[in-house]
């Protein structure tokens, strides 16, 4: 499996700033328990294998299991993202093993976790 790369520099205010508008938009009407857990993630678009896909980077392994459980209202993301009928329905949710940085990941496209070592901005 390919690297996903996206912006991973101290500033995130754009990847913030998309959570909380997908968040207000697009899970308005989803149980208030879902908004919350959300909130302590952060939304990116990114490149796998040259296909978009919608990455949710979770603060703790819990977080991304719970969310890997509920993959429905993800659907169609990079579709309503994007407006790329192709692209595909792809999420990936993360979350970073502090050890050894290595992000481990359950990815919607084969339901199944997946490691990756490093989820980095293209040069």
């Amino acid at each position: 499996m390919s690297e996903a790369h996206i912006s991973q520099n101290n500033d995130r205010t754009l990847e913030k700033a998309l959570t909380n508008r997908i968040i207000d938009d697009y899970f308005d009407n989803s149980e208030s328990w879902l908004r919350a857990i959300l909130r302590m993630c952060i939304f990116s678009l990114a490149h796998l294998n040259k296909k978009p896909v919608f990455i949710v980077e979770c603060p703790n392994q819990a977080v991304a299991k719970r969310l890997s459980r509920k993959t429905y209202p993800f659907r169609g993301l990079v579709y309503y993202l994007t407006d790329n009928l192709y692209s595909g329905d792809r999420t990936l949710f993360c979350y970073q093993d502090t050890k050894d940085g290595t992000w481990h990941c359950f990815d919607t496209s084969t339901n199944s976790w997946r490691n990756l070592h490093n989820l980095r901005s293209r040069s």
